[in-house]
Protein backbone atom coordinates (compact mmCIF):
# COMPACT_ATOMS: atom_id res chain seq x y z
CA UNK A 1 0.00 0.00 0.00
CA UNK A 2 1.73 3.00 -0.88
CA UNK A 3 2.24 6.38 0.82
CA UNK A 4 -0.35 8.80 0.16
CA UNK A 5 -0.50 12.48 0.90
CA UNK A 6 -4.14 14.48 0.55
CA UNK A 7 -5.28 17.99 0.49
CA UNK A 8 -8.97 17.25 -1.05
CA UNK A 9 -11.97 17.78 0.97
CA UNK A 10 -12.41 19.17 4.27
CA UNK A 11 -12.88 18.46 7.82
CA UNK A 12 -17.06 18.39 8.78
CA UNK A 13 -16.56 19.74 12.07
CA UNK A 14 -15.57 22.81 12.15
CA UNK A 15 -14.46 25.96 9.37
CA UNK A 16 -11.23 26.09 11.42
CA UNK A 17 -10.55 22.35 11.32
CA UNK A 18 -10.73 22.74 7.56
CA UNK A 19 -8.35 25.55 7.03
CA UNK A 20 -5.74 23.34 9.60
CA UNK A 21 -6.27 20.41 7.50
CA UNK A 22 -5.35 22.03 4.51
CA UNK A 23 -2.31 23.87 6.03
CA UNK A 24 -1.13 20.76 7.30
CA UNK A 25 -0.74 19.30 4.12
CA UNK A 26 0.75 22.30 2.55
CA UNK A 27 3.22 22.78 4.76
CA UNK A 28 4.95 19.39 4.07
CA UNK A 29 3.72 19.66 0.28
CA UNK A 30 5.05 22.97 -0.16
CA UNK A 31 2.21 23.94 -2.18
CA UNK A 32 -1.21 26.19 -0.94
CA UNK A 33 -4.15 25.46 -2.79
CA UNK A 34 -7.10 27.76 -2.85
CA UNK A 35 -10.60 27.07 -1.08
CA UNK A 36 -12.56 24.24 -2.55
CA UNK A 37 -10.13 23.65 -5.26
CA UNK A 38 -9.74 19.76 -6.03
CA UNK A 39 -6.10 18.24 -5.43
CA UNK A 40 -3.95 18.35 -8.39
CA UNK A 41 -3.17 15.39 -10.47
CA UNK A 42 0.34 14.81 -9.10
CA UNK A 43 -1.21 13.77 -5.58
CA UNK A 44 -2.19 10.84 -5.36
CA UNK A 45 -5.69 9.92 -3.95
CA UNK A 46 -7.25 6.39 -3.01
CA UNK A 47 -10.51 5.60 -1.96
CA UNK A 48 -11.60 2.84 0.81
CA UNK A 49 -14.92 1.25 0.78
CA UNK A 50 -16.82 1.37 4.35
CA UNK A 51 -17.59 -2.09 5.71
CA UNK A 52 -21.00 -2.75 7.77
CA UNK A 53 -18.91 -3.67 11.02
CA UNK A 54 -20.88 -2.46 14.03
CA UNK A 55 -19.16 -0.11 16.48
CA UNK A 56 -17.60 -1.57 19.84
CA UNK A 57 -14.53 -2.71 20.90
CA UNK A 58 -15.62 -6.22 20.65
CA UNK A 59 -16.04 -6.37 16.85
CA UNK A 60 -12.79 -4.21 16.83
CA UNK A 61 -10.39 -5.54 14.02
CA UNK A 62 -7.10 -3.78 14.52
CA UNK A 63 -4.90 -2.17 17.72
CA UNK A 64 -3.02 0.99 16.89
CA UNK A 65 -0.19 1.65 19.11
CA UNK A 66 1.44 4.99 19.64
CA UNK A 67 5.28 5.07 19.28
CA UNK A 68 5.92 7.36 22.06
CA UNK A 69 9.75 5.99 21.06
CA UNK A 70 10.09 7.57 17.83
CA UNK A 71 10.48 10.42 16.48
CA UNK A 72 10.53 12.05 12.80
CA UNK A 73 13.04 14.14 11.04
CA UNK A 74 11.79 15.85 7.65
CA UNK A 75 14.92 15.97 4.78
CA UNK A 76 13.62 17.93 1.48
CA UNK A 77 15.37 19.74 -0.75
CA UNK A 78 17.07 18.50 -4.88
CA UNK A 79 20.13 16.57 -3.45
CA UNK A 80 18.03 14.92 -0.66
CA UNK A 81 19.00 11.38 -2.48
CA UNK A 82 22.88 11.77 -3.02
CA UNK A 83 23.32 13.07 0.59
CA UNK A 84 21.29 10.06 2.21
CA UNK A 85 22.64 7.59 -0.48
CA UNK A 86 26.27 8.28 1.08
CA UNK A 87 25.49 7.43 4.34
CA UNK A 88 22.43 4.72 4.83
CA UNK A 89 22.60 1.01 4.24
CA UNK A 90 20.06 1.25 1.70
CA UNK A 91 19.53 2.17 -1.83
CA UNK A 92 17.56 5.37 -2.13
CA UNK A 93 17.06 4.93 -5.58
CA UNK A 94 14.57 2.43 -4.20
CA UNK A 95 12.56 5.11 -3.18
CA UNK A 96 13.00 7.31 -6.31
CA UNK A 97 12.71 5.30 -8.99
CA UNK A 98 11.22 2.24 -8.09
CA UNK A 99 7.53 3.35 -6.87
CA UNK A 100 9.01 1.93 -3.33
CA UNK A 101 7.37 4.61 -0.77
CA UNK A 102 9.19 3.39 3.01
CA UNK A 103 12.33 1.67 3.24
CA UNK A 104 13.93 0.63 6.20
CA UNK A 105 17.82 1.47 6.89
CA UNK A 106 20.67 1.50 9.34
CA UNK A 107 23.45 4.29 9.36
CA UNK A 108 26.68 2.64 10.62
CA UNK A 109 29.85 4.62 11.48
CA UNK A 110 33.03 4.63 9.57
CA UNK A 111 34.09 1.15 11.56
CA UNK A 112 30.47 -0.52 10.06
CA UNK A 113 29.03 -0.69 13.55
CA UNK A 114 25.27 0.61 13.59
CA UNK A 115 24.84 4.10 14.88
CA UNK A 116 20.83 4.13 14.66
CA UNK A 117 18.27 2.31 12.99
CA UNK A 118 15.70 4.21 10.44
CA UNK A 119 12.69 4.03 8.52
CA UNK A 120 12.19 6.54 5.90
CA UNK A 121 9.06 7.76 3.92
CA UNK A 122 9.01 9.39 0.61
CA UNK A 123 7.24 12.32 0.10
CA UNK A 124 7.09 13.95 -3.23
CA UNK A 125 6.94 17.80 -3.51
CA UNK A 126 6.17 20.22 -6.15
CA UNK A 127 8.64 22.61 -5.28
CA UNK A 128 11.53 21.18 -4.35
CA UNK A 129 11.24 17.66 -5.48
CA UNK A 130 11.92 14.85 -3.13
CA UNK A 131 12.01 14.51 0.20
CA UNK A 132 11.24 11.95 2.68
CA UNK A 133 10.68 11.76 6.84
CA UNK A 134 13.04 9.94 8.79
CA UNK A 135 11.91 7.82 11.45
CA UNK A 136 14.36 7.24 14.38
CA UNK A 137 15.14 6.85 18.08
CA UNK A 138 12.94 9.57 20.30
CA UNK A 139 16.32 9.87 22.41
CA UNK A 140 19.08 9.59 19.56
CA UNK A 141 16.61 12.24 17.64
CA UNK A 142 19.77 15.28 18.45
CA UNK A 143 22.39 12.73 17.70
CA UNK A 144 21.09 12.26 13.91
CA UNK A 145 20.75 15.30 13.32
CA UNK A 146 23.87 16.40 14.77
CA UNK A 147 25.66 13.11 12.12
CA UNK A 148 23.13 14.93 9.14
CA UNK A 149 24.47 17.86 9.26
CA UNK A 150 27.73 16.92 9.72
CA UNK A 151 27.65 15.05 6.34
CA UNK A 152 25.20 17.70 4.79
CA UNK A 153 28.68 20.01 3.77
CA UNK A 154 27.50 22.06 0.35
CA UNK A 155 24.13 19.46 -0.13
CA UNK A 156 21.15 21.47 -0.88
CA UNK A 157 19.06 20.01 1.90
CA UNK A 158 16.85 21.18 4.47
CA UNK A 159 16.75 19.26 7.92
CA UNK A 160 14.34 19.69 10.68
CA UNK A 161 12.52 18.07 13.59
CA UNK A 162 8.99 17.04 13.35
CA UNK A 163 7.64 17.09 16.94
CA UNK A 164 4.33 18.11 15.59
CA UNK A 165 3.57 14.77 14.20
CA UNK A 166 3.05 11.22 15.65
CA UNK A 167 3.91 7.69 14.56
CA UNK A 168 1.70 4.77 14.91
CA UNK A 169 2.27 1.32 14.53
CA UNK A 170 -0.95 -0.72 13.61
CA UNK A 171 -1.30 -4.25 13.58
CA UNK A 172 -4.20 -6.87 13.46
CA UNK A 173 -5.86 -7.50 16.49
CA UNK A 174 -6.10 -11.25 16.84
CA UNK A 175 -4.13 -12.90 13.20
CA UNK A 176 -0.55 -11.98 12.13
CA UNK A 177 -1.90 -13.07 8.50
CA UNK A 178 -2.61 -8.66 7.59
CA UNK A 179 -3.40 -9.70 3.67
CA UNK A 180 -6.61 -11.87 5.28
CA UNK A 181 -7.94 -8.70 6.83
CA UNK A 182 -8.89 -5.38 4.95
CA UNK A 183 -8.09 -2.47 6.86
CA UNK A 184 -10.15 0.81 6.09
CA UNK A 185 -9.12 4.20 6.41
CA UNK A 186 -12.26 5.99 6.98
CA UNK A 187 -10.17 9.85 6.54
CA UNK A 188 -7.74 9.81 4.06
CA UNK A 189 -7.29 13.43 4.02
CA UNK A 190 -6.20 13.40 7.64
CA UNK A 191 -2.98 10.58 7.11
CA UNK A 192 0.36 12.25 6.37
CA UNK A 193 1.96 8.54 5.81
CA UNK A 194 0.12 4.99 5.54
CA UNK A 195 2.30 2.49 4.43
CA UNK A 196 2.98 -1.42 5.26
CA UNK A 197 5.91 -1.89 7.50
CA UNK A 198 8.66 -1.95 4.90
CA UNK A 199 10.53 -4.76 7.54
CA UNK A 200 8.17 -7.67 7.87
CA UNK A 201 4.70 -8.23 7.13
CA UNK A 202 4.28 -9.59 10.86
CA UNK A 203 4.55 -5.77 11.95
CA UNK A 204 1.88 -4.80 9.63
CA UNK A 205 1.24 -0.78 9.25
CA UNK A 206 2.80 2.57 9.68
CA UNK A 207 0.95 5.52 10.44
CA UNK A 208 1.93 9.39 10.73
CA UNK A 209 -1.02 11.74 11.38
CA UNK A 210 -0.41 15.15 13.25
CA UNK A 211 -0.13 15.25 16.95
CA UNK A 212 -3.65 16.70 17.67
CA UNK A 213 -5.27 14.02 15.67
CA UNK A 214 -6.88 10.81 17.18
CA UNK A 215 -6.14 7.60 14.98
CA UNK A 216 -9.58 6.37 15.73
CA UNK A 217 -11.04 8.78 13.54
CA UNK A 218 -8.95 7.59 10.56
CA UNK A 219 -8.79 4.07 11.23
CA UNK A 220 -12.58 2.28 11.39
CA UNK A 221 -12.43 -1.23 12.96
CA UNK A 222 -9.84 -0.24 15.23
CA UNK A 223 -8.90 0.21 19.47
CA UNK A 224 -6.05 1.75 21.06
CA UNK A 225 -2.88 -0.33 22.65
CA UNK A 226 -0.70 -0.35 25.53
CA UNK A 227 2.61 0.20 24.32
CA UNK A 228 4.07 -2.77 26.19
CA UNK A 229 1.86 -5.01 23.88
CA UNK A 230 3.43 -3.58 20.70
CA UNK A 231 7.26 -4.74 22.42
CA UNK A 232 6.26 -7.69 23.31
CA UNK A 233 5.11 -8.81 20.21
CA UNK A 234 8.52 -7.00 18.82
CA UNK A 235 10.73 -9.46 21.08
CA UNK A 236 8.14 -12.02 20.44
CA UNK A 237 9.17 -12.49 16.93
CA UNK A 238 12.40 -11.49 17.26
CA UNK A 239 12.43 -7.87 16.10
CA UNK A 240 14.95 -5.06 16.92
CA UNK A 241 14.33 -1.39 16.95
CA UNK A 242 16.00 1.25 18.94
CA UNK A 243 18.86 1.95 20.99
CA UNK A 244 18.62 -1.02 24.05
CA UNK A 245 18.45 -3.58 21.18
CA UNK A 246 20.81 -2.07 18.92
CA UNK A 247 23.46 0.10 21.23
CA UNK A 248 24.73 2.45 18.81
CA UNK A 249 28.77 1.84 17.94
CA UNK A 250 28.05 -1.93 19.20
CA UNK A 251 25.56 -3.83 17.07
CA UNK A 252 26.75 -4.98 13.73
CA UNK A 253 23.94 -4.77 11.18
CA UNK A 254 24.45 -8.44 9.65
CA UNK A 255 24.68 -9.63 13.27
CA UNK A 256 21.35 -7.46 13.52
CA UNK A 257 19.80 -9.48 10.77
CA UNK A 258 19.89 -6.51 8.27
CA UNK A 259 19.69 -8.42 5.16
CA UNK A 260 16.38 -10.58 6.00
CA UNK A 261 14.50 -7.01 7.16
CA UNK A 262 15.22 -5.87 3.54
CA UNK A 263 17.29 -2.70 5.32
CA UNK A 264 20.81 -3.07 3.23
CA UNK A 265 21.48 -3.01 -0.35
CA UNK A 266 24.90 -4.73 -1.98
CA UNK A 267 24.83 -3.42 -5.20
CA UNK A 268 24.84 0.33 -4.60
CA UNK A 269 27.91 2.77 -4.39
CA UNK A 270 30.15 3.56 -1.36
CA UNK A 271 29.29 4.35 1.99
CA UNK A 272 29.99 4.97 5.71
CA UNK A 273 31.26 1.97 7.16
CA UNK A 274 30.76 -0.23 4.12
CA UNK A 275 34.00 -2.20 3.42
CA UNK A 276 33.29 -4.43 6.74
CA UNK A 277 29.81 -4.41 6.00
CA UNK A 278 30.72 -5.90 2.91
CA UNK A 279 33.58 -7.94 3.52
CA UNK A 280 31.94 -9.73 5.73
CA UNK A 281 28.79 -10.36 3.56
CA UNK A 282 31.04 -11.50 0.80
CA UNK A 283 33.00 -14.01 3.22
CA UNK A 284 29.48 -15.50 4.32
CA UNK A 285 30.40 -16.03 8.02
CA UNK A 286 28.44 -14.17 10.31
CA UNK A 287 29.12 -16.41 13.64
CA UNK A 288 26.42 -14.45 15.88
CA UNK A 289 22.84 -13.25 15.06
CA UNK A 290 20.07 -11.52 16.97
CA UNK A 291 17.70 -13.81 18.21
CA UNK A 292 14.41 -13.89 20.21
CA UNK A 293 14.77 -15.38 23.76
CA UNK A 294 12.24 -16.86 26.59
CA UNK A 295 13.50 -16.29 29.79
CA UNK A 296 12.37 -19.06 32.12
CA UNK A 297 11.18 -16.40 34.61
CA UNK A 298 9.93 -12.77 33.75
CA UNK A 299 12.90 -10.88 34.71
CA UNK A 300 13.67 -7.05 34.54
CA UNK A 301 16.50 -6.45 36.40
CA UNK A 302 18.91 -8.31 33.27
CA UNK A 303 21.71 -5.79 32.70
CA UNK A 304 22.21 -5.16 28.72
CA UNK A 305 24.91 -6.53 27.67
CA UNK A 306 24.91 -9.42 30.46
CA UNK A 307 26.96 -12.60 29.38
CA UNK A 308 25.08 -15.29 27.88
CA UNK A 309 26.80 -19.07 28.83
CA UNK A 310 26.21 -22.89 28.15
CA UNK A 311 25.90 -24.96 31.12
CA UNK A 312 29.30 -26.21 30.58
CA UNK A 313 30.28 -22.33 30.99
CA UNK A 314 30.91 -21.77 27.00
CA UNK A 315 30.38 -17.68 26.10
CA UNK A 316 27.41 -18.01 23.95
CA UNK A 317 26.27 -14.27 23.36
CA UNK A 318 25.02 -11.34 25.17
CA UNK A 319 21.82 -10.46 26.56
CA UNK A 320 20.24 -7.21 24.92
CA UNK A 321 17.03 -6.32 25.87
CA UNK A 322 13.47 -7.51 26.82
CA UNK A 323 9.78 -7.51 28.46
CA UNK A 324 9.02 -9.70 31.00
CA UNK A 325 9.96 -13.15 29.63
CA UNK A 326 10.57 -12.01 26.28
CA UNK A 327 13.69 -10.40 25.26
CA UNK A 328 16.39 -10.48 22.31
CA UNK A 329 19.96 -11.67 22.78
CA UNK A 330 23.34 -11.91 20.17
CA UNK A 331 23.41 -15.74 20.04
CA UNK A 332 26.52 -17.52 19.10
CA UNK A 333 25.21 -19.73 15.87
CA UNK A 334 27.24 -22.79 17.51
CA UNK A 335 24.84 -22.53 20.71
CA UNK A 336 21.74 -21.28 19.10
CA UNK A 337 19.95 -24.82 20.06
CA UNK A 338 21.21 -25.26 23.63
CA UNK A 339 19.76 -24.05 26.73
CA UNK A 340 21.82 -20.98 27.80
CA UNK A 341 22.27 -19.03 31.63
CA UNK A 342 22.50 -15.85 32.09
CA UNK A 343 22.54 -13.54 35.30
CA UNK A 344 20.25 -11.16 36.56
CA UNK A 345 21.50 -7.81 38.87
CA UNK A 346 21.33 -9.95 41.70
CA UNK A 347 23.27 -12.75 40.53
CA UNK A 348 20.64 -15.50 40.55
CA UNK A 349 21.19 -17.72 37.34
CA UNK A 350 18.43 -17.19 34.64
CA UNK A 351 17.57 -19.90 32.13
CA UNK A 352 16.64 -19.02 28.79
CA UNK A 353 16.35 -20.67 25.47
CA UNK A 354 16.39 -18.97 21.40
CA UNK A 355 14.39 -19.80 18.66
CA UNK A 356 14.91 -18.82 15.21
CA UNK A 357 11.89 -16.53 13.72
CA UNK A 358 9.47 -17.76 11.12
CA UNK A 359 10.76 -14.47 8.67
CA UNK A 360 13.89 -15.65 8.47
CA UNK A 361 14.82 -17.81 5.20
CA UNK A 362 14.46 -21.50 5.20
CA UNK A 363 18.10 -22.12 5.24
CA UNK A 364 19.05 -20.41 8.28
CA UNK A 365 16.61 -22.32 10.51
CA UNK A 366 18.22 -24.16 12.99
CA UNK A 367 16.42 -27.91 13.85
Amino acid sequence: MGLFVVARGAFTTSSCLRVHARSFVARYLGVTFLSGASAPAWIRVRSYSRDTTDDGDVNRQFVCYHLTHRTLLKIQGQDTGPFLQGIITNDMELLQESGQTAMYSHMLNVQGRTLYDIILYSLKTIDSGHGVLLECDHTMKDSVLKHLKMYKIRRKVTISPCPELSVWAVHPKNSPDQEARKLEISSPNKVLVWENDPRIQEMGWRLVLDSQMNPLDVITSCQKGDIEEYHRHRYAIGLPEGVKDLPPGVALPLESNLVYLQGISFSKGCYIGQELTARTHHTGVVRKRLMPVRLSVPVEDVEEGAALQTHSGQPAGKYRAGVGELGLSLVRMTYAKELLTVKSSDNSIVTLEASVPDWWPEDMKVD
